[in-house]
Parts: structure tokens; sequence; C-alpha cells
């Protein structure tokens, strides 16, 4: 009985671990991503999204439940990235070039 209580409780914690993240609405440079990940794996999930899209990042726009609503910013706007309250867009480490040396 105290194998079954235990598994039951490893199996329990286990799937508290995992979460989900997926884009439910692209439209333009808005995103809307539905997740029950903590707030910075949100953040970190949605700036990839917009890198991927050939922007700089994601400005945090509202949260409602568990879906969130994101700005794609591209640099030559002059637009700042918003973070989720609480949270931080991590910065890149400048890139060194050859011709630098």
């Amino acid at each position: 009985m105290k194998k079954i209580l235990l598994l039951t409780a490893i199996s329990g914690l286990a799937l508290l671990g995992c979460s989900s993240s997926q884009i439910n609405m692209s439209m333009g440079n808005m995103r809307l991503i539905t997740s029950s990940a903590a707030p910075q794996d949100v953040m970190n999930f949605a700036n990839t999204a917009c890198k991927n899209d050939f922007y700089q990042g994601a400005s945090f726009l509202s949260k409602a439940g568990k879906e969130y609503r994101f700005k794609c910013v591209k640099a030559e706007e002059n637009e700042i990235l918003n973070p989720i309250p609480g949270t931080t867009i991590p910065t890149e480490a400048p890139a060194t070039t050859a011709a630098g040396k």
C-alpha cells in the first residue's frame, strides 16, 4: 500500500513539472499564447517565437487566465520590450567579429 501511495505522489509531482505553451493566434506582429508554464518560461517562449519570425523580441501586453498577449517588436521601430511583471528579458551577448581583432 505504501508503494502505491509513493508512486501516486511521485507521478503527481512529475505531472506538475510538465507544462505546455502554444501559440493560439499569430496575426501580424501580435501573438496570443496559451500556457500553463511559469511566467519566465512564457516570456522566454514568446521571445524565441518572435525572434524566429525575424523580430527583436516580444513585448508583453496583457494576461487573462492562461492566455498571454504579446507584440513582436522590430529594432528599427524604436519600441521598448516590456517583460511580464516579475520576469526579465535575457540580454544577448554582443557578437564578436574577426574584424574587431
